[in-house]
């Protein structure tokens, strides 16, 4: 897990004040997740986005964080790849 990616689904160390997420990080986070699953399933960016039902650049943009993907995107992008979608809040520690 790379740092950005623990930094958006962990809580940050309680040896230092908290720090919010911004939404160029949780991009990263979220790029790197629908990636790293991607790859997983052996799937090039065309085939998640046919199985998605969006173009190739789309996927692209959304890997290199260049935008927020809308949450039913994501639904979208997680039930493509037989993954359950998860969103919730926590109290850091």
């Amino acid at each position: 897990m790379d740092d950005l990616q623990q930094r958006a689904t962990s809580p940050p160390p309680t040896t230092t004040p908290f720090e919010p997420l911004t939404e160029r990080d949780l991009a990263y986070a979220v790029a790197q997740v629908v990636a790293d699953r991607r790859n997983q399933l052996g799937w090039s960016q065309r085939e998640l986005a046919e199985e998605v039902g969006m173009k190739q650049p789309h996927v692209s943009r959304l890997e290199s964080a260049n935008k927020l993907p809308h949450l039913d995107t994501l639904l979208r992008i997680a039930n493509a790849m037989g993954a359950k979608l998860v969103v919730k809040f926590e109290e850091p520690e």
